[in-house]
């Protein structure tokens, strides 16, 4: 069977969640990110995703899986109800707690992994998850239409559609890093085998950086044995060839400052701007996710404080940790890591006049967009990370323009590094010295580079980002 869909986009999180309130109705909230914002660049299309919350399932069990168009889009949602212990095992055992540890570096390897007989059953959960995908992909794509499927949660179903329906032009676009071979070994060989084989089914495979392409052209070389042509940066294996593209994932300027312009934000900045008190502010805004190394960014703030004490009672650093993936208990180990050096620090260096840390771990956009409002410095410290929008979006918004402190490891560094202080992320003096640099700057320095670095950011919005993807597939 297939579907009148010419485009269709696939990603596990897709681009409206529900949710019950107190008297049992459902209420919708669109979600966020690039690929949501990208959706005008479609035209009429179906997403199909996974339905991650009690709310996601009764709404698509209400609606037979189909939920109609997302607001001010011409795109329908389908989403899918697959098994709770087939998606968690696929989406805590393997996509989060394996592939993204592998692409981010981040496993520590005198204990873990460990590739048992638990770990298999989650591994066919994961090919179960794909196989589900490719089944309503199938179905929903018009003859010979473009899927773009997204993301490290979705590695297996490019393949697996290709077999379904050789007609479809085929996408896969990721969103992490991808880890060098000699780290992606780290998977069982019949596993890495899998994943690249997967992301080969596809007829475009897309990176944010040439950096990421790059290690899965040597990935591709190196485990698969594949023939790789890096001029014409194409991969042939078992007969197929497989185009890499590099689409950069930049914000739109003009809807980022429409939303800071809102009450809500305004009135966060107002709050915030009372308690900063006229000092200078250093923020960061992350997710309470390992590779986002917030606690090296703390501990690098209070060595500023350390090393440079002509700051005291000057600077404000505004912190903004928000909870992520808290079923898995090393987040949530590291979230009170968190707040353990925030109140380590206010306690080492607050006065009645002065609270040196601001630390908010509650999840709350206007109130982000309010700090990039008020941003000095934006402090992006990450081990290792695909792109990071966060750097992008601070200069943006920064309403007297603000220094960028960057992990030289974040894929923004790729396009943003030029004007940014780029620091080694693990290099605790380093990052300090930068943040007293950047903080040393006048007032007309930061808001030169500030301006340069927003030219940078929305150079490619989401909107071309997404369109670009759809071309390769023409």
């Amino acid at each position: 069977m297939t579907g009148s869909a010419a485009v269709v986009v696939a990603s596990n999180r897709g681009p409206v969640s529900y949710a019950l309130d107190d008297d049992g109705r459902l209420t919708a909230r669109r979600g966020g990110g690039g690929l949501i914002s990208g959706l005008s660049a479609v035209g009429e299309a179906v997403w199909v995703c996974a339905a991650l919350t009690e709310g996601d399932r009764r709404a698509a069990r209400e609606a037979g899986g189909r939920l109609g168009l997302i607001e001010d889009s011409s795109t329908a949602v389908r989403m899918l109800t697959i098994d709770t212990t087939t998606f968690l095992r696929a989406y805590n055992g393997v996509a989060n707690s394996t592939l993204w540890f592998v692409h981010h570096l981040l496993f520590d390897t005198p204990s873990v992994p460990l590739f048992d007989e638990r770990w298999e059953r989650e591994w066919a959960a994961y090919v179960d998850y794909n196989a589900a995908f490719a089944d309503a992909l199938a179905e929903e794509a018009a003859p010979g239409g473009r899927v773009l499927v997204q993301d490290y949660h979705l590695t297996l179903a490019p393949a697996m559609l290709r077999f379904r329906r050789p007609d479809l032009r085929i996408g896969h676009f990721s969103h992490t890093p991808w880890a060098p071979p000699e780290y992606f070994r780290v998977l069982p060989d019949d596993v890495a085998t899998a994943v690249l084989e997967g992301v080969l089914g596809a007829d475009t495979a897309g990176f944010l950086t040439e950096r990421w392409a790059e290690a899965f052209l040597d990935c591709c070389a190196d485990v698969l044995g594949a023939q790789v042509d890096r001029e014409d940066r194409t991969v042939t294996h078992r007969g197929r060839t497989t185009r890499i593209g590099v689409h950069p994932l930049g914000v739109d300027g003009a809807e980022l400052r429409d939303r800071a312009a809102q009450p809500d934000v305004q009135s966060r900045v107002a709050t915030l701007r009372e308690q900063v008190d006229g000092r200078l502010a250093i923020v960061r805004v992350d997710r309470t996710e390992l590779s986002k190394n917030i606690v090296r960014g703390l501990e690098a703030y209070r060595l500023l404080l350390r090393r440079y004490p002509t700051w005291l009672g000057r600077v404000v650093h505004v912190a903004f940790a928000y909870p992520s993936r808290h079923d898995l208990p090393v987040y949530r180990e590291y979230t009170a890591a968190v707040q353990r050096v925030a109140h380590e620090i206010d306690d080492e260096f607050g006065t009645p006049g002065w609270q040196p840390l601001l630390l908010h771990v509650q999840d709350d956009l206007p109130r982000s967009l309010a700090a990039y409002c008020l941003a000095d410095v934006l402090l992006v410290n990450p081990l290792r990370d695909g792109m990071n929008l966060v750097a992008k979006e601070g200069p943006v918004l920064s309403e007297r323009g603000c220094a960028l402190v960057l992990s030289r490891e974040a894929g923004a560094a790729e396009e943003l590094g030029r004007d940014a202080l780029l620091v080694n992320p693990f290099d605790l003096v380093e990052t300090a010295d930068a943040l007293h640099r950047a903080l040393s700057m006048t007032q007309e320095q930061r808001r030169e580079v500030s301006d340069r670095l927003a030219a940078a950011a929305t150079a490619l919005p989401p909107q071309q980002w997404l369109a670009a993807q759809l071309d390769d597939l023409a």
